[in-house]
């Protein structure tokens, strides 16, 4: 269900919570891609949850647009939004929902898909979290600025058009400890099963895999 946050700069955005299931573990903010808080989304959540992770997805386009959720073939539309927004207030409304979870008990990890990976890495530089994981996360260079504060793991794909080869290894080189595993075939948004042209099954299940057990065994113990 939705429930409405407060930044800290006042502004209120939306933001999807999905009940733990089971003894609560921990917190989990997803952070979206360039289309908003989708149904896809929300499945991720659920499955999170089933693990024991209370689950939240902030609506970041809320600064723009309430309730915006990009249709997949309107990317472009999504895109302008993203290169619309402003990291330091993007990066307050991500840390309202980890502080909602973190109010509630346990430590709070970030899992976040394209946009929202690179925000990911972010988070781990600048908010107190617990772990964070990228899957495909792009603008990588835009956060080459400080060291990681939290653990983080990537996921990418080896064909992303969107996180050339060279753009990766120069994240890894910036940030040595950050995990980094790369799946051969596979594109950008591989782990987006409302994206047929996308989904790749098999690199999607061993991402999420290694997802969970790395969240487990930083938030968990």
């Amino acid at each position: 269900m939705f429930t409405e946050l407060t930044a800290s700069d006042g502004h209120k955005l939306d933001c999807w919570i999905e009940g733990a299931q089971g003894a609560r573990k921990g917190g989990i903010v997803i952070l979206q891609e360039i289309f908003g808080v989708t149904d896809q989304l929300k499945s991720v959540a659920a499955r999170y949850a089933a693990l024991g992770f209370e689950v939240a997805i902030p609506a970041l386009f809320d600064r723009f647009e309430k309730d915006a959720v990009i249709p997949f073939t309107e990317g472009p539309r999504g895109r302008d939004m993203m290169l619309a927004s402003n990291l330091e207030t993007t990066m307050l409304d991500v840390d309202a929902a980890v502080q909602a979870l973190k109010a509630k008990g346990g430590k709070v990890g970030v899992i976040g898909f394209c946009w929202g990976g690179g925000l990911a890495i972010r988070a781990a530089q600048i908010l107190d979290i617990g772990a964070a994981v990228a899957f495909y996360g792009t603008r990588l260079p835009q956060y080459q600025i400080a060291p990681l504060k939290a653990p983080v793991q990537g996921h990418y794909g080896s064909n992303d058009s969107h996180v050339p080869a060279e753009m990766l290894d120069a994240a890894r080189a910036f940030f040595p400890d950050m995990e980094v595993f790369t799946y051969e075939g596979a594109g950008h948004a591989f782990a987006n099963d409302a994206r047929p042209a996308d989904y790749v099954e098999e690199a999607a299940e061993e991402a999420h895999e290694r997802t969970e057990a790395f969240l487990i065994s930083r938030l968990a113990s």
